[in-house]
């Protein structure tokens, strides 16, 4: 689990086909020493195993399936990455909590300065509309961040200028693709109303886990 709060970014330095998957050594400045082989970390909001770790780098692996869900299958040496230990108990909440488990991809369809922030409009596929919500949550590649507007086909993000400084956000351009998860908290609402929709012995159902 996670914040959505980037501590770091990382660059791709090597990919490489395994097991039907992708293999991605990351150069960082994270606490290395401080993260177990098998630890959970948040890269552009993708939560990844740490399989290996060397001076400075760290070894993910992507499955086939998260390869088809993700952004990852577009990562090239060179490609930045925000990067997100997983939450401690204690540790402060800063955004909200993000889960790493990406709902869809979006496109950056427009990026304009208002100030000194920057307005961020990304594409939002047709099956998280319902998820996304004026002054909601939402973590664009692992960046917890308010939703300003949404329509039927896109929503609107305000950057402020220490996210758009120490996250890879300030170096997306039009055209990118974005990692997207909703709230948690809209998933349980969405699937909540979808059942009661289908009336009350759906819902019961499903309290009752079926039985």
């Amino acid at each position: 689990m996670f914040t959505g709060i980037v501590t770091h970014r990382g660059t791709v330095v090597r990919t490489g086909e395994e097991g039907g998957g992708i293999a991605f050594e990351i150069e960082s400045d994270l606490p290395l020493d401080a993260i177990a082989l098998g630890a959970s970390v948040a890269h552009s909001g993708v939560c990844l195993t740490v399989t290996g770790k060397a001076a400075g780098r760290h070894t993910v692996f992507a499955s086939k399936e998260t390869l088809a869900r993700t952004t990852l299958a577009a990562w090239r040496t060179g490609t930045r990455v925000n990067l997100e230990r997983s939450l401690a108990l204690g540790d402060e909440l800063g955004g909200h909590l993000v889960f790493g488990h990406v709902d869809g991809v979006g496109e950056v369809r427009a990026i304009e300065r208002c100030g000194e922030a920057y307005e961020l409009v990304t594409s939002l596929p047709s099956d998280l509309v319902s998820l996304v919500a004026v002054k909601g949550s939402i973590a664009v590649d692992g960046v917890s961040l308010t939703v300003n507007m949404v329509d039927a086909t896109s929503f609107t993000v305000m950057l402020v200028p220490h996210t758009w400084k120490v996250t890879t956000l300030g170096e997306r351009q039009v055209g990118d693709g974005v990692n997207l998860e909703a709230d948690m908290l809209a998933r349980y609402v969405a699937r909540r109303m979808a059942l009661m929709s289908q009336g009350p012995r759906a819902a019961a159902d499903e309290r009752d886990g079926g039985r």
